[in-house]
């Protein structure tokens, strides 16, 4: 409702960023502070199967039934209050877009179907130029997993792009998941790519680790085999590396619906190195470099769990940080922003995309309450 906020953790504070946008799903940061958030639905495909027609009614019910903006918005803070009194359609007419990174000065946009490029100018509040097609993406009519994420490597030569399984476990045959549920490397100056990572269901939020500079991913995980599995994780994505999807997961437990198993991918299965709780939908990932939210929020990472669909309890629907030392995990995470649920289990938003502004406040995008929140420490 109108003037309530989630709650926060102890010692923090939060308030409305931006309101009344349309699905706002990702966010990124440019250099002078403007807030680029990505208001993006999936694209008009026709479900497969019966499963596909039930999951699809749900996600309906769930907020997640509109017809996408396809638009990038972009949010300006101009006088320094903690809200965006600007707000601009930077970008428009684009094809469920989601992941964003600016690149000397081009912004890639991770559309659902191909990586595009567009000409920025620091200041722009909005981009008229036509799109320039670096790589096609997997997409197709069914295209399940619609989210393509992506995020430029630190010399600006390569994009990491994240490409979730076109099913729930491969149930549709493995053709149908060519060059899916990966992470892809693309040259910026070729577009040419090759697989960085596979056998992951769906990951979606990517970041690299301050300390070591490794990659790590938000991976969210299979549905169908109890409310209690398959625990969604975080994890280090090493180049080369296989995760098990669809045959195993969490190393080599394996998935009992897989008739035609692969021993030989399975022994080489890594070990995801944090779990986030099953069916938590744990999507957004940022690191803590640059925020300034206090000590017990300095090293770490913040993931935004948009929340279960089909669990009973519920699980998600929050937003933690995830305690690190020497650039690995260490320790219980910690509930940052709750209160996406009411008393009766209702939810009354869903958190998505997390990323920290320029004045260190940590912003997240909740898609169905259609809002921007942003933490800061209490005044």
């Amino acid at each position: 409702p109108e003037g309530e906020t989630p709650d926060v953790a102890d010692g923090l504070a939060v308030n409305a960023f931006a309101t009344g946008l349309d699905h706002p799903r990702w966010l990124y940061v440019l250099p002078n502070g403007d807030v680029l958030v990505a208001e993006s639905n999936a694209p008009d495909n026709k479900p497969h199967g019966i499963v596909g027609r039930i999951e699809n009614w749900v996600q309906k019910r769930a907020g997640a039934g509109g017809k996408s903006a396809d638009r990038i918005s972009l949010l300006r803070d101009g006088e320094g209050d903690g809200i965006a009194e600007t707000r601009t359609a930077f970008l428009s007419g684009l094809r469920s877009p989601f992941g964003m990174s600016l690149v000397d000065d081009r912004l890639y946009v991770a559309n659902t179907d191909a990586v595009v490029s567009f000409p920025y100018t620091s200041g722009d509040t909005e981009i008229m130029m036509p799109a320039t097609v670096l790589a096609a993406l997997p997409a197709g009519d069914n295209n399940r997993h619609w989210t393509k994420n992506l995020i430029a490597s630190f010399d600006g030569q390569d994009l990491y792009v994240s490409i979730g399984s076109n099913s729930d476990h491969a149930e549709n045959g493995m053709e149908a998941e060519q060059d899916r549920a990966a992470i892809r490397k693309i040259d910026i100056g070729t577009g040419k790519h090759r697989q960085f990572a596979s056998g992951l269901r769906n990951p979606v939020g990517m970041a690299f680790e301050p300390l070591t500079g490794v990659l790590w991913t938000a991976v969210n995980e299979r549905d169908d085999l109890g409310g209690d599995l398959v625990p969604d994780y975080m994890t280090s994505v090493v180049d080369g590396g296989f995760y098990g999807w669809p045959y195993s997961y969490y190393g080599d437990y394996l998935d009992p619906r897989i008739k035609d198993q692969r021993p030989d991918l399975v022994a080489t299965a890594r070990v995801p190195d944090y779990a986030l709780g099953a069916h938590t939908a744990s999507l957004g990932l940022t690191f803590a470099e640059g925020a300034k939210l206090g000590v017990e929020f300095q090293d770490g990472a913040f993931v935004g769990q948009h929340g279960s669909w089909n669990r009973k309890p519920r699980s998600g629907y929050k937003v933690i940080f995830v305690p690190f030392e020497d650039g690995m995990p260490a320790g219980k995470p910690v509930d940052v922003l709750t209160g996406f649920v009411d008393a009766d289990g209702k939810a009354r938003g869903r958190p998505v995309g997390v990323v920290i502004d320029k004045s260190g406040a940590l912003l997240v995008a909740d898609d169905v309450g259609n809002t921007i929140w942003r933490v800061t420490t209490a005044r």
